[in-house]
């Protein structure tokens, strides 16, 4: 309370006399429309009454908007979602019992947020029209509207269309599709830095228009033909079709099928009566417009007469076709063999073939029938509004006739043959073979046999004697004629002699050899040469055979400076023919051997490899090979070495890194020595020497292995520091349970005393180290405690303590855990010890 308060009180007290006073909390009050608001009207001293008067002086007596409530010396007015009416001046008058009243007043102001009143959205226009996007805004001071469409101000932009109206809304002339969108109306409030919005999506709705359609549609009556007609049209929204014939509504029904929102009417089953006029309408918000097509019935061309022909060779033969349809069709005929078409009148340049027709009908005339006239004919009747093709086929008949031309086979005896028997003829025909007019096979002879292969008979004959060998006949009948086919079959004989032999190449090893082939090869193929050669001196003949029948034979092997004779002969399924003339040769003198042919590659470190290409060498073994080698770069001295000659490659070592050198190398045999050859390389630089130690020459597997051993490595490392620094880890969680085990199921040990490790008793430094838990401490046999080791401390040899059992005596675990560290490589072992 204020001192003025306690000071009037004093008066009140002293002089005793009533004096009030009266306050209202707020003075003065601004709220806007639909809030809500209380005052407290408090009065100081002694009074009957308190109450409150609206604006226009009139006691306020509580409504459910409106309430008046009093506790003690206070009274609340509160009023629920003031109205505009509700502004004005309060008072609170506070009368006590001899008459005397006291007042307070506070000025309430209510102001109108901004309102949007009968903004709907969507707003919908047609295109073309001047639109008024309706948005009414009110409040109290009037308020700024804008009209933005994508944050910009759209009053400002250059666009006359556009306008804002005495009313804020928005007016668009002749508003078109670009203009559809969303439109934001704004108000604001400066004085009270009020702003809100609304946002109205435009629609600019098209008036219908039918795409381009076809104007006309022919169709073909009483061929339970269909016919769809086609409406396509543009508009927003999308509109809607519906098909008038008649001036009346087409729908649905056995007649009509309206297919893909009515885009599409199928007239089914056409008959002349449909013929006539089909009207498009297309329909939306916008309006609507239609569009004709006409269906114009037709009698397309129908074949109703063409069926399948048989003739025979060298026949006569009429193909009839006959078609209908309005108009009359015309019909031409086409030999699918050969393309050959035949309009009405035409005629072949044989003058075999010729067409003639009337009215829908047409005839091919075929005078001295061929084989190659026999096949597929296409008649095709065809008038303006469309056509129809059907096929026939013409079948000619003819007598059998032989295919292959190998009328003579060649056999030996006790060599089995096929003799083919291969006819075509149509009908088929039957087939069998004779002898003298004598049928085979035939029950007295085993030796000859027939099979069937399709449309061939085989006839397998199996030569004994003399009297095998001769002519047969093959027959073939069927229903036009009848033919014969003689075949001989020969005595085979073996091939004649080669000729024409000459050395084509020469060493002092080895000769090439050609000769050409035999007039005759006896009637059987012949599979391959054989040829004999020898030294002149000697009485034993060499035989090497060739591959196939190659005419081109090396003779390896040979000795140098020697005279050969080589003669050859053909063989063939009888046997070897004769031998051609025998021809001599001489190898070459034995002489110092060609400069050998090398290349190279690096050979793994400082190594360089050379291989080595045989070469000639000149009638005389190798012996050695003498290369000299020096460093190009900085012209050292050549350095020389001997390898033996049977080498077929030569190992550089010692070398430099990327170092370029020149090789010379010499080929010798007891001759004498080969020309030079000179080789360059240059050295690869220096590997890297961990990847080249560690990697070089492993497989991927290896490197894989080797790889997954280091991180298993550097995982254990880690467990173990775990184990040591912070007592966690795999091996912490070993260690608790083998020593949780063994202090649980032995009975004899004690759980080991604080701050002792044990020891092996062979006199081992090494500890077995005991896992503790963090609250445990260590100590010593006096009890005082152990330093514990951390990340600083140096692993020093510990002193010895002991294991003790429960009665004293030294033991050791049963299970102990022993830890090296060493060379950062951790190794973990368990040991077996009694006490």
């Amino acid at each position: 309370m204020t001192v003025s308060y306690f000071y009037l009180l004093g008066l009140l007290v002293t002089s005793g006399q009533a004096l009030m006073q009266v306050t209202i909390s707020l003075s003065k009050v601004e709220i806007s429309v639909g809030q809500s608001k209380y005052f407290t009207c408090t009065v100081i001293g002694e009074a009957d009454n308190i109450d409150w008067f609206n604006p226009e002086g009139e006691k306020i007596i509580s409504s459910q908007r409106v309430v008046v409530q009093r506790e003690g010396i206070r009274s609340w007015l509160t009023i629920y979602k003031a109205t505009v009416d509700d502004a004005g001046i309060y008072r609170c008058q506070a009368a006590d019992s001899k008459g005397h009243s006291q007042e307070a007043t506070v000025v309430l102001e209510i102001y109108q947020k901004l309102t949007f009143e009968d903004v709907p959205s969507p707003q919908e226009f047609r295109r073309g029209e001047n639109a008024e996007v309706m948005c009414h805004v009110s409040s109290s001071p009037a308020p700024m509207v804008r009209w933005l469409n994508n944050r910009e101000d759209v009053t400002d932009i250059d666009d006359r269309r556009f306008a804002m109206l005495p009313n804020n809304n928005l007016q668009i002339k002749n508003i078109s599709k670009r203009d559809e969108g969303i439109y934001r109306c704004e108000g604001r409030v400066e004085v009270r830095g009020e702003i809100d919005f609304r946002d109205i999506s435009v629609i600019v709705n098209v008036p219908p228009e039918i795409l381009a359609q076809q104007r006309s549609f022919n169709a073909t009556a009483d061929r339970l033909e269909d016919i769809t007609l086609y409406c396509r049209a543009t508009g927003s929204p999308k509109p809607y079709i519906t098909w008038h014939r008649h001036g009346k509504l087409v729908e649905e029904n056995e007649k009509y099928d309206l297919g893909d929102d009515n885009t599409e009417l199928t007239v089914k089953n056409i008959i002349s009566s449909d013929s006539g006029l089909y009207i498009c309408r297309a329909t939306n918000k916008a309006g609507f417009t239609e569009k004709q097509s006409f269906l114009q019935v037709f009698v397309q061309p129908h074949i109703v007469q063409l069926q399948n022909e048989t003739t025979i060779e060298h026949g006569h033969i009429t193909l009839t076709c006959e078609a209908e349809g309005e108009p009359i069709p015309e019909i031409t005929w086409k030999r699918s063999n050969d393309g050959m078409i035949f309009y009405d009148g035409d005629k072949s340049q044989d003058g075999r073939i010729e067409s003639t027709g009337h009215r829908g009908k047409s005839s091919l005339h075929i005078k001295s029938v061929m084989l190659s006239d026999a096949g597929r004919y296409d008649c095709e009747a065809a008038s303006r509004i469309g056509g129809h093709q059907k096929s026939m086929y013409l079948n000619i008949e003819y007598a059998p006739k032989f295919i292959s031309n190998q009328t003579i086979y060649y056999s030996w005896e006790n060599n089995p043959i096929n003799i083919s028997c291969d006819v075509t003829s149509n009908p088929q025909s039957s087939i069998y073979w004779s002898r003298d007019k004598l049928l085979l096979p035939a029950r007295n002879i085993t030796n000859i046999k027939t099979y069937r292969d399709g449309k061939r008979i085989l006839l397998e004959i199996t030569p004994l004697s003399d009297n095998d060998f001769g002519r047969y006949n093959c027959t073939a009948i069927n229903s036009i004629g009848s033919r014969i086919q003689e075949y001989i079959l020969t005595l085979a004989d073996v091939p004649s002699n080669p000729y024409g032999l000459r050395v084509i190449e020469l060493s002092q090893t080895y000769a090439k050899v050609f000769f050409n082939k035999p007039d005759s090869h006896g009637g059987v193929p012949i599979h391959h040469y054989q040829m004999d050669f020898k030294e002149v001196s000697s009485e034993i003949w060499k035989v090497v055979r060739s591959h196939g029948t190659q005419t081109i034979i090396v003779l390896g092997n040979l000795d140098a400076n020697t005279t050969y004779e080589v003669k050859v002969a053909a063989l063939n399924g009888k046997g070897k023919g004769d031998y051609s003339k025998t021809e001599i040769f001489q190898t070459l003198p034995v002489r110092e051997p060609s400069p050998p042919s090398i290349h190279g590659q690096p050979g793994g470190g400082k190594n360089f490899k050379l291989s080595i290409t045989k070469q000639d060498d000149g009638g005389a073994p190798i012996l050695n090979y003498v290369v000299k080698y020096r460093s190009k770069d900085k012209e050292d001295q050549w350095l020389e070495k001997k390898f033996l000659g049977n080498k077929d490659y030569i190992v550089l070592d010692h070398l430099q890194w990327n170092v370029g050198y020149e090789v010379h190398i010499i080929a010798t045999n007891r001759l004498g020595h080969s020309e030079p050859t000179m080789f360059e390389f240059v050295m690869p630089p220096k590997p890297n020497i961990i990847a080249d130690t560690l990697f070089n020459g492993l497989g991927v597997g290896a490197v894989i292995g080797l790889a997954v051993a280091a991180l298993l490595l550097v995982l254990v490392v880690i467990d173990v520091s775990c184990f040591f620094l912070r007592q966690c880890g795999l091996l912490m969680c070993i260690t608790r349970r083998i020593c949780g085990k063994k202090s649980g199921s032995s009975g004899k040990s004690k759980e080991l005393e604080e701050g002792k490790a044990a020891y092996l008793k062979d006199g081992s430094k090494e500890p077995i180290v005991e896992m503790r838990t963090e609250d445990e401490r260590i100590t010593n046999h006096d009890g005082s405690p152990i330093n514990e080791p951390n990340e600083t401390t140096p692993l020093t040899e510990p002193e010895k303590l002991l294991l003790k059992e429960e009665n004293g005596k030294e033991a050791l675990s049963a299970e102990a855990i022993e830890i090296k560290i060493s060379n950062d490589i951790i190794q973990t072992k368990e040991s077996d010890s009694k006490a």
